[in-house]
């Protein structure tokens, strides 16, 4: 047996088994049915260098799937922001946390078939994982996929289906496909599973920092499932009495796709139907105008006292750049959270926006989540 599912909204559950991909009665994404143990700080020092080193919190142990993911370096930047190297993972992305956990579900459950929507690195992260499990599976990518990301997902054996539209529209054709019987969801946005995997993002910070967490961790935010997986960790190191003072989470989001950054400055607790629309953006990976989780999102925000800040496209590639010269070659969209903190530091800012201020003087994480090599570094017409 396996942790089921319970929604969010109306409290139904259901059985991991049944492969219900959201609540059937309104749609809800799922919440994972299962109580996270209280991590030993003391024994973690015997234990393998991997996500899976924190055994009591997650929901399934023992992996048989297992890459070696997760317990990712951290490098200083400049005094005060220091970055977590995730674009170090098996699939060269901070994906791989969730699918890991998801796809170690996924196998024991042995569906017919694994199917996933993504604009890269999920797709990856669950192709790759699929592979080792030895499960059929087809990945849904948007037409303005890098096509380094495509090849890939199709080198670790997975089917690819090219949808033409944005992001949502790919969704929507593959939750077609998972409505048919003997389809597993493996879903970075539907699925707890995947959630539960990228929580131990936050653990390896509070390990890190000796039992602590900093000041600030600044995050990218598109469906949010770093956001929440650190949140979700927050909350379990608070419950287990191991973290007294909770970090503020800073997300970042693109200009010209900035639904969540819009609704938390209008005190929004969810996305008014039709209130987003889609633009294209180099951060590919955050270009999200509806996320399925965008109440969860911005209530994780205001739990932290927090905020959501924009940069522009160009700033975003002038940081990419930036990190690149200091030896560390990421994608866009992990160039997006140190385009933030470039952004506060200069004078022109608006002091008035707490995000801002946050940034601009407080200890910071930023992940760097995506290798360069998926998509290689950024242009911006002008």
């Amino acid at each position: 047996m396996i942790a089921g599912y319970r929604c969010p909204r109306d409290g139904r559950t259901s059985p991991a088994a049944d492969l219900n991909w959201h609540c059937p009665d309104c749609g809800s994404p799922w919440d994972l049915d299962h109580s996270a143990g209280r991590v030993d700080q003391d024994q973690l020092a015997s234990r393998p260098a991997s996500l899976w080193r924190y055994a009591e919190a997650l929901p399934l142990n023992d992996p048989s799937i297992s890459l070696g993911e997760g317990f990712t370096p951290m490098v200083a930047l400049d005094e005060r922001v220091s970055a977590k190297l995730d674009f170090l993972m098996p699939t060269l992305s901070f994906k791989d946390r969730g699918a890991a956990m998801l796809i170690e579900a996924a196998n024991r459950l042995r569906p017919e078939r694994v199917i996933a929507d993504s604009s890269g690195n999920a797709g990856t992260a669950v192709a790759a994982y699929a592979a080792r499990a030895g499960l059929s599976c087809t990945i849904y990518v948007p037409a303005t996929t890098s096509a380094k990301k495509i090849e890939q997902v199709r080198a670790h054996g997975a089917e690819v289906m090219i949808i033409d539209g944005d992001r949502e529209t790919t969704a929507r054709a593959a939750q077609w496909g998972a409505d048919q019987p003997g389809t597993f969801y493996a879903s970075h946005v539907y699925n707890p599973y995947f959630l539960h995997g990228t929580k131990t993002y936050g653990y390896e910070l509070w390990e890190s920092y000796g039992g602590r967490l900093p000041e600030v961790i600044a995050l990218p935010v598109g469906n949010g499932t770093l956001v929440l997986g650190v949140a979700l960790a927050i909350e379990e190191l608070v419950d287990h009495g191991l973290l007294d003072r909770r970090p503020r989470l800073v997300a970042v989001q693109t200009e010209v796709v900035a639904p969540l950054a819009r609704a938390h400055r209008e005190g929004l607790i969810e996305l008014p139907a039709g209130y987003a629309t889609s633009a294209e953006t180099i951060a590919e990976g955050i270009a999200i105008a509806d996320p399925a989780r965008a109440p969860q999102i911005l209530a994780a925000i205001e739990r932290s006292g927090g905020d959501i800040v924009t940069v522009a496209d160009a700033e975003v590639a002038a940081a990419q750049q930036d990190l690149a010269a200091r030896g560390l070659y990421v994608e866009a969209t992990a160039g997006a959270c140190w385009a933030a903190v470039r952004h506060a530091e200069r004078a022109e800012t608006d002091e008035d926006q707490l995000g801002w201020q946050l940034l601009a003087d407080q200890e910071v994480v930023v992940p760097l989540c995506g290798a360069g090599l998926k998509s290689g570094l950024a242009s911006v017409q002008t």
